[in-house]
């Protein structure tokens, strides 16, 4: 992926991907209630989104498109995550999240069947 998001861009592309295609007063009246926010900053954000290619406007309404898929943005991100922080090493961010956490029961049997499907 190209397109780098910062995370208040991703907060309304989160609204995106949760109800799919919703109008910009839609988005603004859902963060003003989550997250505070007025809706020039709402709107100044889907404007930067649509800048990036990350989401389409529509009309009527300005009815707005994620034109990218959350999949896509976490595949992106996490690899990011790995190259910057855990330099490039998956087994390392996996370790780090075990030992931060306590991890239920069904959590640890997840991941363990997680680990067996890649294999």
């Amino acid at each position: 992926m190209d397109i780098k998001l910062f995370d208040s861009e991703l907060k309304v592309m989160g609204v995106l991907w949760k109800q799919g295609d919703t109008t910009a007063k839609q988005i603004s009246d859902i963060l003003k209630e989550e997250v505070g926010w007025n809706m020039n900053t709402t709107y100044t954000l889907i404007k930067r989104c649509i800048g990036k290619g990350a989401i389409e406007r529509r009309e009527p309404n300005f009815m707005c498109h994620a034109l990218i898929p959350r999949e896509e943005v976490q595949a992106a991100e996490t690899d990011e995550l790995i190259d910057r922080i855990f330099d490039g090493s998956a087994d390392k961010l996996f370790a780090a999240l075990i030992g931060r956490k306590k991890l239920s029961k069904e959590q640890i049997g997840k991941l363990k069947q997680l680990v067996e499907e890649s294999e």
